[in-house]
């Protein structure tokens, strides 16, 4: 009896260790590269690195299991998620029409979103789309393409903020909460407050949702929410006192990446884990997280505003003269706001077989003044994701693997 009590001990033991995240190896191979990172390791604090990154090994049958390292992630430690929160958004606005069940409603049905709050704007249509009209899946392709504010703030106020907090709860991302649109200037009554939305097929009415009030705070501990010595208000006057991220939208790291190996390898998680999406669902979602904005055609966009790479921070760092890689895509979701850079990526090369996640944040704010657009992200920021991007993918292509990988569920048709 005792035997086994100890081996079973053992056996826990053995796989508590196993799924620890490893502290130390991002720190060396950052360390070992001086010329690239040096001057991001004499200031980790001070740029605010966070960085996750974890290795894909397949079994036989192709299915996945993972293995992850850490830089300085710290939960506890606010950084601004600015547009990475709209990778969840996307996916539980898809779970939502499923979990409807409503005969006639798709993606695809038009959105006609209405008013009943005061600040809240109404939307009939939509130029960008191949027949002028708004739909969930029109305002997907725009947020994973560009990262369009307003796509995404329609995408909220058609789940509603109860509900994206509480399917964030639902999925184990307990350090995050989704509080806000974007680039609006909400906050307050008006972010509990979401419009009524109708949806049509053709000019037949298929469901009628009522504006929505969320009374709930979702209140975390957090550090580093009073920062910097000055910031810009609403009229471009510099108000000399710390900026405050409090009641901002959070979205960590790890959340942030348990979400994207979620949506990338269902496979990996029970059944009653994984994202309550169809094939086509996820066929949509994997085409515009890789597509570049230059091979769009609704939307169509000017390649000098939206360059191939413009979405691409890690591994490309936005490099408008990016040399692109056609065996590599990128499915990622970035965000860029108050000098934060942040990239959530699954990045793959199927020439290769390399298949790895990366998730990481860097800031770079020299005068301290937040809110006045001058933030080094040309000479700090997109060097070093463009960089660690890199590094991962020189090391993923000579690490041993017991089993090459089947990557193509990942190839999609761009045209």
């Amino acid at each position: 009896m005792y035997k086994t009590i100890l081996s079973l001990l053992l056996l826990i033991s053995a796989n508590t260790m196993a799924q620890q995240t490893d502290t130390v190896f991002l720190k060396q191979l950052l360390e070992s590269k001086p010329e690239l990172f040096s001057g991001i390791l004499k200031h980790p604090n001070k740029n605010e690195v966070q960085v996750m990154y974890t290795q894909v090994n397949r079994d036989r049958n192709n299915k996945p299991s993972f293995k992850t390292f850490s830089y300085r992630v710290n939960p506890q430690h606010y950084f601004y998620p600015a547009s990475t929160v709209k990778l969840a958004a996307v996916i539980f606005a898809l779970e939502k029409i499923n979990e409807l069940k409503v005969k006639g409603l798709n993606a695809y049905s038009t959105m006609i979103t209405d008013t009943a709050f005061k600040g809240q704007t109404p939307v009939t249509k939509d130029e960008t789309a191949a027949n002028g009209k708004p739909s969930i899946a029109h305002y997907i392709k725009k947020v994973l393409l560009t990262s369009d504010n307003d796509a995404y703030n329609r995408l909220f106020e058609f789940i509603g903020r109860a509900e994206i907090n509480a399917k964030l709860k639902k999925y184990g991302m307990t350090e995050s909460r989704i509080l806000n649109r974007l680039a609006i200037g909400d906050g307050g009554e008006r972010e509990k407050n979401t419009n009524p939305i109708h949806f049509y097929n053709g000019d037949v009415l298929v469901y009628s949702q009522p504006a929505q009030y969320d009374p709930n705070n979702y209140p975390l501990e957090l550090t580093n929410l009073i920062v910097g010595i000055g910031y810009m208000d609403s009229k471009e006057q510099l108000v000399n006192k710390p900026y405050s991220f409090e009641n901002k939208n959070v979205f960590t790291i790890k959340d942030q990446q348990s979400l994207m190996k979620r949506l990338m390898m269902p496979e990996a998680f029970a059944a009653k884990d994984r994202f309550n999406l169809s094939p086509a669902d996820y066929q949509l979602i994997y085409t515009y997280m890789s597509k570049l904005p230059t091979e769009s055609d609704f939307p169509k966009y000017d390649a000098k505003e939206f360059w191939p790479t413009y979405a691409k921070m890690l591994f490309y760092g936005r490099d408008k003269n990016a040399v692109i890689d056609p065996n590599i895509r990128i499915f990622d979701k970035y965000g860029d706001s108050y000098g934060f850079i942040i990239d959530n990526a699954y990045i793959v090369d199927f020439k290769n077989g390399v298949e790895f996640f990366l998730t990481a944040v860097v800031q770079s704010n020299e005068d301290g003044i937040y809110n006045d657009g001058k933030y080094e992200y040309e000479t700090v920021c997109y060097p070093f994701m463009k960089n660690l991007g890199r590094s991962i993918y020189e090391y993923e292509l000579q690490r041993k693997k017991a089993h090459q990988p089947n990557l193509s569920k990942y190839v999609m048709n761009y045209k």
